[in-house]
């Protein structure tokens, strides 16, 4: 499983000398075609890295066919001379692999105001593509890794299943500062359907709408976010779109998830299921509140069941609900009925990392889910030291 699972592409991961560890810090991911067609989502912070300003523009005639992405260093807020080595970056893979700059993605992560070191990094990226194949999706999996413990990749694939084949596969990295609007984290998708760009990026959308919008770790928002969507077309398929939304969104959902497991320090994951809402907005809303209460996220730690906590922080946003009808379940204990006691709350058990919380709003036909992980003392000690 892997972001080279899909036919068309080559990939490679290296160490460049950008982390001082020594780790993988550079990878590469190739479209070969024959299509090269392609969408991405970029953080919508006003505060961007230079990559992301370099590859919003880039990706505007709905086609990349390659993408540098280094760890060790965030390239943002390090003036024109980061431009300068995004745009040397881009224009060096370009020499190297025979494209236009125009068509090579840059993304990077790591700490904020880090200038990287302009000969490590270009030596990365020559040595990273004479090391390009079709299994080197791994590799490149873990050279974007930053405070990941492990790396994500995910694929769906239509291969036997009396179908003409066709793949999706991708990788990703984030392990904090997982907060939508869009996205949460790096990553790349990929994928050997045959469909032109504005399809992608309808696609894209759809899929990162239900997904990767709706993780919500700790409510920090990065400047570096990225999601990149390339086809190749290899497969000779054009499949239904709706029936690639959906394999894509199953791979976004799967690489969501695995982000928010491996989030900083948590002990619990928590998916917060809003019901009967007037609107989606609404759902989404609600659960985010929710997702973002530090009291809320601190008495999951602790193990208790204190669903005052959510109908506090229900209340705080503009939704439709009648605040003295709401119910309220704790890993489906209806531990509130009507805004009021239900069953006992001694008898939620929060001692496995996957905690369920179900709100009723009672006001529409509406639902969302928004993922979410508890505040443990190991988050606040790893994010208390991230820069020295």
């Amino acid at each position: 499983m892997s972001v080279t699972s899909a036919g068309g592409f080559r990939a490679a991961g290296v160490a460049a000398g950008l982390k001082s560890s020594g780790a993988p810090d550079l990878a590469i991911v190739v479209n070969d075609g024959p299509s090269k067609a392609a969408a991405a989502v970029f953080t919508s912070n006003r505060c961007k890295a230079n990559p992301v300003l370099w590859s919003e523009q880039a990706i505007k005639d709905g086609a990349a066919s390659a993408v540098v992405i280094n760890s060790g260093g965030a390239n943002c807020y390090t003036g024109a001379e980061g431009f300068q080595l995004t745009h040397a970056t881009a224009e060096l893979a370009a020499e190297l692999l025979d494209l236009p700059p125009i068509d090579v993605q840059v993304c990077s992560t790591g700490l904020i105001g880090l200038l990287n070191d302009a000969d490590d990094l270009l030596a990365g990226v020559r040595t990273a593509s004479g090391e390009l194949s079709a299994d080197g999706g791994d590799a490149a999996s873990r050279a974007i890794m930053t405070t990941d413990s492990v790396p994500k990749t995910a694929v769906s694939s239509t291969q036997g299943a009396g179908q003409d084949g066709w793949t999706v596969g991708g990788m990703a990295k984030g392990a904090g500062m997982l907060a939508p609007a869009l996205a949460t984290m790096l990553v790349v998708i990929t994928t050997d359907a045959d469909l032109p760009g504005e399809v992608l990026d309808a696609c894209l959308r759809e899929a990162t709408r239900t997904t990767f919008d709706r993780l919500d770790s700790d409510g920090c928002q990065s400047t570096n976010d990225t999601v990149l969507l390339m086809a190749s077309g290899a497969s000779g398929v054009e499949p239904d779109q709706e029936a690639f939304t959906g394999a894509l969104t199953s791979v976004c959902r799967d690489l969501a998830l695995q982000l928010l497991a491996d989030a900083e320090g948590a002990d619990h994951e928590i998916a917060i299921e809003v019901l009967h809402a007037a609107s989606e907005e609404d759902a989404v809303a609600v659960g985010r509140s929710v997702a973002r209460s530090n009291l809320f996220k601190a008495a999951v730690f602790g193990k208790d069941p204190n669903w005052g906590r959510v109908l506090a922080s229900v209340g705080t946003t503009d939704a439709v609900f009648d605040p003295a009808d709401l119910d309220v379940a704790l890993n489906g204990v209806w531990v509130c009925r009507n805004s009021g006691l239900g069953e006992p709350a001694d008898s939620v058990l929060l001692e496995d990392r996957a905690v369920s919380v179900t709100i009723d709003l009672k006001s529409g036909d509406a639902a969302a889910t928004v993922w979410t992980n508890d505040l443990t003392h190991a988050y606040v000690h790893e994010n208390s030291a991230y820069s020295t």
